[in-house]
């Protein structure tokens, strides 16, 4: 149960932070953009270092996904983590919400979609931002199954290169789709906001989930072996 928790608190922590800085620096600048992107990573980072001793600090269902496809955990433990992920996501909606109404949140307009939502009209629509989600999730979970893959992974260094990779995929995604790759973060906020938000939230469930399968095929066809 405790690193469910633990699965719970860390997406809290990423989903507050992250849409946190979308919200009130705002994305419709250059230096907006790279702060968010900033933001989302070292959000990863600093949970990698608090939380990755009691879960591996997945806080995204996508790579909860990936880890289980590739055998690295149970299905039971997999169904667990999205529970308290999802649920992370929703609560660290909610503070930023509570926030954003306590406050007047004037900064807030920086962030059109609200709250740090996803969207896809500047993607092209539905079918371009489900290509870039899923290319974008692919790479970011095939950097976490590397990593801190047992054989050859980075070790301690793992939270610090997957942050950093993150970071990457936002500062390509953040002005096409948001930047998702993550149901979990893209849910709680779309459940606040409602309209288009909500409507096309399900291209940021399912197209990261695609991608996290996706990476676990191909790590597991590049991946050493062991020797017979």
């Amino acid at each position: 149960m405790k690193k469910y928790v633990a699965e719970c608190i860390g997406t809290m922590v990423l989903t507050l932070l992250g849409c946190g800085t979308a919200v009130f620096l705002g994305c419709g600048t250059s230096a907006g953009v790279v702060g968010t992107a900033i933001a989302f990573g070292l959000s990863v980072v600093a949970m990698a270092y608090t939380i990755g001793g009691i879960s591996g600090c997945h806080i995204n269902p996508a790579i909860t996904l990936g880890v289980a496809l590739s055998g690295r955990m149970t299905w039971k433990d997999a169904c667990g983590y999205w529970c308290g992920q999802v649920l992370g996501g929703i609560i660290g909606a909610a503070i930023l919400f509570l926030i954003v109404k306590a406050t007047g949140a004037p900064g807030a307009m920086g962030d059109p979609a609200g709250l740090g939502t996803n969207g896809v009209a500047n993607a092209g629509g539905v079918g371009g931002a489900f290509l870039v989600e899923v290319i974008a999730t692919f790479l970011f979970v095939l950097v976490v199954l590397g990593t801190t893959d047992s054989k050859v992974g980075a070790g301690n260094l793992a939270g610090l290169a997957i942050g950093l990779s993150l970071i990457l995929i936002h500062l390509v995604c953040i002005n096409l789709t948001g930047t998702s790759v993550n149901p979990a973060r893209s849910i709680g906020p779309a459940l606040f906001v409602g309209g288009d938000a909500l409507k096309d939230l399900w291209v940021f469930i399912v197209a990261p989930l695609v991608g996290g399968a996706l990476s676990a095929c191909c790590w597991g066809a590049i991946a050493p072996k062991d020797e017979k």
